[in-house]
């Protein structure tokens, strides 16, 4: 009679993991951002093993009295810089809002244009997500407030207090989005293959 098995299999399969390793999700670096020509805010997040770590988090500031093709030259020598340091596998963003404001939200596609044209140039690609699909995934409700989002943020990525300022908590929180969203994304598209 040979060596019992129980419905998990043997001491040996429950060890190497359902999957082989080739299969298991190896580390996942992705550069969230939060786009805007005044304060672009930007989060660098990884997911190893089961667990998502903060790597970097900030904002590029611009000044109002420099022309904008210079802002937004700085935002896209910094995202190229912050893509370079960091290898990520992807580029999170944050989508249009369309506003009140027709000339807000002109600046904002232009910062979110070239940090797609960093990313695009260095062969990573972009993802984007609606500000409510990035409160759902990081706080369950996709009219979170902000302070709620940064709380979620800190607790998520075990962080001793909430990212300040708000737009490297909004980046952090949209890398988280992606982070999560990912292998999901990528499992219905070989599904659907």
């Amino acid at each position: 009679m040979g060596r019992p098995q129980d419905r998990a299999g043997t001491l040996e399969d429950r060890r190497a993991g359902v999957r082989t390793q080739a299969q298991n999700h190896e580390a996942v670096i992705v550069l969230g951002v939060d786009p805007g020509l005044a304060n672009t805010g930007y989060g660098v997040v990884a997911r190893r093993g089961g667990r998502i770590v903060a790597l970097d988090g900030g904002v590029i500031e611009t000044s109002p009295g420099v022309a904008a093709e210079r802002r937004l030259a700085k935002i896209h020598a910094v995202v190229e810089a912050l893509i370079d340091e960091h290898g990520p596998d992807a580029v999170a963003l944050e989508e249009l809002y369309f506003g009140a404001n027709a000339r807000s939200a002109f600046a904002v596609g232009q910062a979110r244009g070239v940090v797609m044209l960093a990313a695009g140039q260095r062969g990573v690609p972009c993802e984007g997500y609606t500000p409510q699909q990035v409160k759902g995934a990081v706080c369950g409700n996709g009219r979170a407030a902000k302070d709620q989002v940064g709380r979620m943020v800190a607790a998520l990525l075990a962080l001793p207090e909430p990212p300040s300022p708000d737009h490297a908590a909004d980046a952090l929180a949209v890398a988280i989005c992606h982070v999560n969203r990912a292998p999901l994304a990528a499992a219905m598209a070989g599904a659907s293959a």
